[in-house]
């Protein structure tokens, strides 16, 4: 079984965030998802899922229409104990959905500052998989830099970028299509949007 982390910074396109483990646990891996403070309120505001104080797994499962005994893990931002903050921990892959501009900016000057961004750190030190989705608009020289500097140390962007040629017809459309190269690039086999000519 493979292991992967997700993290939701509070950028906006938590719905990104919420597909992709919706998309890792029906493949057979094993989510941890970590949400940032900011990113808990976001997919409030944005999809009318609050975290409740106890039983988070349950409830992300029961919003995601998922089994309940599936392996996911809600891991808490400030658990700086958890494993995914060690490099002795096996992880297969790391994706930030959406990525803020903030926490990128905090990756790249080598911050560590809660559990998300050290496990991040983690990630690149480890030489290990870590997928950062940047849903920011326009970008200025220095969001530019950090997403060099942060593909320079080894992370793969993969900026939230719809494309039309598939004909979407619904939000879900453009978010799979997002989400879909997401786990292309992790190599995880799904059929959220049709191939160009297939």
């Amino acid at each position: 079984m493979k292991r992967y982390i997700v993290v939701i910074t509070g950028a906006s396109g938590s719905a990104y965030g919420m597909r992709l483990v919706e998309q890792l646990l029906a493949s057979g891996g094993e989510v941890t998802l970590i949400f940032t403070t900011t990113g808990a309120e976001v997919t409030a505001y944005e999809l009318g899922f609050t975290l409740p104080e106890v039983g988070t797994k349950e409830a992300v499962l029961r919003f995601l229409e998922l089994a309940p005994d599936l392996p996911l893990r809600v891991v808490p931002d400030d658990d700086l104990f958890d494993a995914v903050a060690s490099g002795s921990s096996r992880f297969d892959a790391m994706v930030v959905a959406p990525a803020s501009m903030g926490f990128c900016g905090s990756l790249a000057a080598g911050l560590a500052s809660d559990l998300a961004e050290r496990a991040a750190d983690v990630m690149l030190k480890e030489r290990r998989p870590l997928v950062l989705l940047p849903r920011e608009t326009p970008m200025n020289v220095i969001h530019l830099r950090n997403l060099t500097t942060l593909a320079e140390a080894g992370a793969v962007v993969v900026p939230a970028m719809p494309a039309f040629y598939q004909r979407p017809e619904s939000i879900d459309d453009i978010v799979n299509f997002v989400v879909g190269k997401v786990l292309d690039v992790l190599d995880v086999a799904h059929d959220l949007f049709p191939r160009w000519r297939e």
